[in-house]
Formats: structure tokens, sequence, C-alpha cells
């Protein structure tokens, strides 16, 4: 698959530019390209300091928060005012090609903070697409009930089939470990790098899981180098189950884009086997 989408587009939430934020007036506004489902803008305030404002709401803020507290970069909110969020400038953004072996790092401090359930406490959704996230007695009937089988109605039924297939086999295929902390749409769209270190990592959907939801992620629209894998290690048996979290955000992208990522579910079930 090449250079993935940006979540954008008819969907995009939209909202007229602030005079003032955080108590001040804003002296200028800049949108930025990027910002899943929402805008973005960096905004230069009269003092001359400049702050991030996106249109979301506290449930992204709380997620932010919890990246932090995980010890993982993310950008600091500095507020919620109505359906914006103000967030802290990280700057000039390099991605994460010079930061392979931070991000590797950064990863596994994100990874080490575990939870008592799967899920979080509120869903989420990439705009029409809903993000169940209740939680399940097991990892295996998590993954299978709110990832996979809501995906089912929106297939052609060739492809629902397999995937329904798929999902009564989960329980012997993937692992019941504990649950950590996820970012939850790790791409490397998402990862704000500069000078060899993660700056921060960006457009969070958290929820607690198992740790390959965002290796998997990571390595669907791009490729780690070894230095990440060095820095973070590889789990014993990944490459198997890799496909069976890359069809989530697969079939998102199918969703949210059309058929053209149809062949892309079709691969992964095939690598499924």
């Amino acid at each position: 698959m090449g250079r993935r989408h940006r979540r954008c587009g008819g969907a995009r939430r939209k909202a007229t530019a602030p005079v003032r934020v955080l108590g001040e007036e804003v002296a200028a506004s800049d949108r930025l390209h990027g910002g899943d489902l929402s805008e973005v803008r960096r905004l230069t305030l009269d003092s001359g300091r400049s702050v991030i404002a996106k249109t979301a709401g506290e449930a992204e803020a709380e997620m932010l928060r919890a990246l932090r507290d995980a010890g993982a970069p993310a950008p600091e909110v500095l507020g919620v005012e109505g359906d914006l969020l103000i967030l802290e400038d990280l700057g000039q953004d390099e991605g994460p090609a010079s930061a392979w072996s931070d991000l590797g790092a950064v990863l596994a401090r994100l990874h080490s903070t575990r939870a008592d359930i799967k899920g979080w406490h509120r869903d989420h959704a990439f705009g029409p697409v809903a993000i169940l996230n209740s939680s399940c007695p097991t990892w295996p009937a998590f993954w299978a009930e709110r990832r996979l089988l809501p995906q089912v109605a929106h297939l052609p039924p060739e492809l629902a089939r397999r995937l329904e297939a798929l999902c009564g086999t989960l329980a012997e295929r993937l692992p019941d470990r504990p649950p950590v902390l996820l970012h939850g749409d790790l791409w490397t769209g998402n990862v704000m790098a500069r000078s060899g270190h993660v700056t921060g990592l960006i457009d969070p959907a958290c929820y607690h899981g198992d740790p390959e939801v965002d290796l998997a992620m990571l390595d669907l629209f791009g490729r780690p180098s070894v230095k990440f894998w060095s820095a973070y290690g590889t789990p014993e048996g990944y490459a198997g189950r890799r496909p069976i979290y890359q069809l989530w955000p697969a079939m998102v992208h199918y969703r949210l884009f059309g058929p053209g990522y149809l062949g892309l579910v079709d691969s992964l079930l095939d690598e499924t086997g």
C-alpha cells in the first residue's frame, strides 16, 4: 500500500478562526495540513507566543494527557475552549525517518502502562465509523466484537463471510495478555520528530489493549526501520498476528474512502490464512 490518505475531505469539522484564546488576542491564524477529521491552525498570539488550535474537545484532551502521564511525548493541553482544543506548538516536524530508534523506546515506555480493562471508558469515532470501546472478558473477544465484526455489514458478502470465519478463530490466534495503553492510530503521520527524537505523538484514539495493535498500524502504511525494532523488540509470533490487527484500519479506510481499499482488506484476509 502506498502513502496513506489523510482523513479529511467533506467530513472535516470546521470552525471559524478564533479571535481570542487563553486570554490573549489572536494576531495571526494559519491553517495547517493534516488533522484527521478536524481543522488545525497555528495561532500567533499578541504576546508572540504560538499555539495550535484544533476542532476537538475534552475527549482528545484526556487522551493526550494519558499519553503524557505514561511518559510518552505529546503536546501539552493548554485549554479547551468550546469546540477548540488549544495545544502546545511542537514546532518544526521532520517526521519519524530520523527518529526510529527513539520511537521504539517511546513506544516501549507507553506500552509499559497497564490497565485492568480492555477498551476505554467512552466510545470514539473516525467520522461515521464508530470506535466501540466497552470492555470484553478477553482480548480476542474484544478484537472480534468491538473492532472486526461491526464492519461485517459494510463489506461485500464474500469478504464479510471470510471476516466472520476469521473472528471465530481469534481465541486460538490472539494472546489474552494484560492490556496496555495504546495510541490507537499510530501511523507515521501521527508521529512528530526532530533531530533524531520524537517530539510528540498526536491525534490519538487511545484505549487499552494488545501492544501489537500499535505496531501493526505503524507497519501498515510505512515500514519501521531496523533501528525501531532494535529499540522496541520484535514480539514472538507477531508476523502471524499482524494482518489480523491491520484489518481494522484497512476497513476504516474502506468505509471512509471507498472501494479502492477493498483490495487491501482482501489481501490481509489472505495473509491471515
